[in-house]
């Protein structure tokens, strides 16, 4: 009698536990779901990206990286366009972070194909029921890990060809063993533990070797099985693209029939589960679940483009979400406006990674050319620009109060550094990025729009201006719509019948520098390097002479007299 008593004791505390993991599990996806409900468009919590993490993040971009125009890396970090990706990144499924990604790197060049999506990225946001359905289903699809997807897929290509040959010959042998007791019983044991030893051992080495590689076929199972509940939640503007995901899902049918043998959790893990023990020592005797896993691999080997296609559908419809979480989070957006032609119109554009950012407005048909001195706002004002072209033209959406503008190939030159592994300095490395642009700019295709932050910095003062006026010149073509910085008032000049002239200028007051980074039409006309020395407390003696030095230049083109009567 104390025997029933303590097993009921024993089912009631196992009964208990897993009523209260049911009631967690619960309790954290209802969490989930009021959470999405009563916080849209805010980041959830979460740990600084690490540099692995962004390499991961841009794997489908480099796996589907076309002939087509798209953000170089040069141009990507110039902009800090992982910081704008992270204020974005909305998404809860590694399917649909990643191609968020890959959309930034792409903008679009036509126009049908952008204003299409508007579509789609309005649905959600006035549907906020099926929103966060489909949020909730992503986030059970989920991220992967360390790597991505398209990492572990290719893992599996290290397998090679496998066949489950020897283990089917292993099952054969226990059955020969079994009927050889028919014929003499001590035979016939001595060969089946000797079989079932054999098959034991192969098993744990095969095991060790595939383990390493269901990460790939759990993220797969999870797809198919959120695919199959996406189905049952209707969204029209999505009607071709579920139909297309159902007709993928039904194709790996064969894939998911059984998997348990293979993918349970409680597989080879000592859970102390009586079922689950004696369906591990069936495991390892008769090898099921490597089996298992030389049909689901070729399955995937098979479908690979369905499942391809699957990720890309799934990825494109949680980056529309995304799209219009992001657009929520901003006090100011705008939809641009396209036009053929090289002009640009902004109003009031502001760059999103600043706090209380300063806003600028500027309509442009030819290049600009733009001066001022350092930390007035010249680079920020270039990022902010190419920002907003590239939002325009990837989500549809710009920081602004208004925008309109051609379809642009956008490049950039401007936080370069000396490429130490390869051996150029800066000076090579810096006219290695230009001629990139100037190569896409004699090509035919959309205008492209380019921003240049002091033009050839890396050489002396003659050459760089000499050599500047010429590379501007080329760079205020037929196709070509440029924006450059520089500290050299003599390009102002020299190209005045090219590009408009702006600035931004600061004011010194009393014993400090206010910058109002406000942008200003024409060029800069305050001579305020040499002040500044005074604010930051120079000998008065080095700033006299350096005044009466540069007036001597200014007035007369030459440094050297001016620099005998400083002595």
């Amino acid at each position: 009698m104390e025997y029933i008593v303590l097993a009921l004791a024993i089912f009631a505390v196992i009964a208990l536990i897993m009523l209260k993991g049911l009631y967690d599990d619960r309790k954290r996806k209802a969490d989930f779901v009021k959470w999405l409900q009563e916080n849209y468009g805010v980041l959830r919590e979460r740990d600084a990206y690490k540099p692995e993490e962004m390499e991961k993040i841009s794997r489908y971009f480099r796996e589907h990286e076309e002939d087509g125009f798209h953000i170089d890396d040069i141009t990507w970090n110039d902009l800090n366009m992982d910081g704008v990706f992270q204020q974005m990144n909305h998404t809860y499924s590694a399917a649909g972070e990643e191609y968020l990604y890959y959309l930034l790197r792409t903008p679009v060049q036509n126009k049908e194909e952008i204003e299409g999506a508007e579509q789609k990225i309005r649905y959600f946001a006035e549907n906020s029921n099926k929103r966060v359905k489909y949020q909730t289903l992503f986030a059970q699809i989920g991220k992967t890990g360390k790597y991505s997807i398209y990492d572990y897929l290719h893992y599996l290509d290290l397998l090679g060809e496998r066949s489950s040959g020897k283990h089917y010959l292993g099952n054969l042998a226990i059955a020969a063993s079994l009927l050889c007791m028919f014929v003499s019983v001590q035979i016939g044991i001595l060969a089946l533990v000797a079989v079932m030893s054999h098959n034991i051992v192969t098993y744990f080495k095969t095991k060790n070797e595939i383990d390493p590689y269901l990460t790939s076929f759990g993220y797969i199972l999870r797809l198919l099985k959120n695919v199959e509940e996406l189905e049952k939640i209707p969204v029209p503007v999505f009607e071709k693209e579920l139909a297309e995901l159902k007709e993928c899902r039904k194709k790996m049918g064969k894939f998911r029939t059984g998997a348990y043998i293979l993918m349970s959790s409680s597989r080879m893990s000592a859970s102390g589960n009586p079922l689950e023990v004696l369906l591990d020592y069936v495991r390892m005797v008769f090898h099921i679940d490597l089996i298992k896993f030389n049909h689901m691999l070729a399955e995937v080997r098979k479908n690979s483009s369905d499942i391809d296609r699957m990720l890309t559908l799934i990825g494109a419809m949680e980056a529309v979400i995304a799209i219009g979480c992001y657009r929520a989070s901003k006090e100011v957006w705008c939809l641009p406006q396209f036009q053929e032609g090289k002009k640009l119109k902004i109003e009031s554009g502001y760059h999103p990674l600043i706090e209380n950012p300063v806003k600028n407005s500027i309509m442009t048909e030819r290049g600009v050319l733009l001066t001022g001195s350092n930390a007035s706002g010249k680079s920020t004002f270039l990022k902010t620009m190419a920002i907003n072209v590239l939002l325009a033209q990837t989500i549809h959406t710009c920081l602004a109060d208004s925008y309109s503008g051609g379809l642009y190939r956008i490049m950039s030159s401007m936080a370069l550094k000396d490429d130490l592994a390869g051996g150029d300095s800066y000076y090579i490395v810096e006219i290695k990025s230009l001629k990139r642009i100037l190569n896409h700019s004699a090509d035919n295709g959309r205008p492209v729009l380019c921003f240049v932050d002091e033009v050839l910095r890396g050489t002396n003062t003659v050459e760089r201006i000499a050599a500047s006026t010429q590379i501007l010149k080329s760079l205020a073509g037929r196709n070509v719509l440029c924006f450059a910085a520089t500290h050299d008032i003599e390009l102002t000049h020299l190209l005045e019948e090219y590009y408009n002239n702006y600035h931004f200028e600061e004011e010194i007051k009393e014993d400090d520098v206010v910058f109002n980074y406000r942008l200003k039409k024409g060029r800069a006309t305050t001579r305020n390097a040499i002040r500044l020395l005074g604010v930051m407390g120079y000998d008065e003696r080095i700033i006299e002479e350096a005044e009466k030095q540069a007036e001597h230049f200014l007035r007369t083109g030459s440094w050297t007299e001016g620099m005998r009567k400083g002595m």
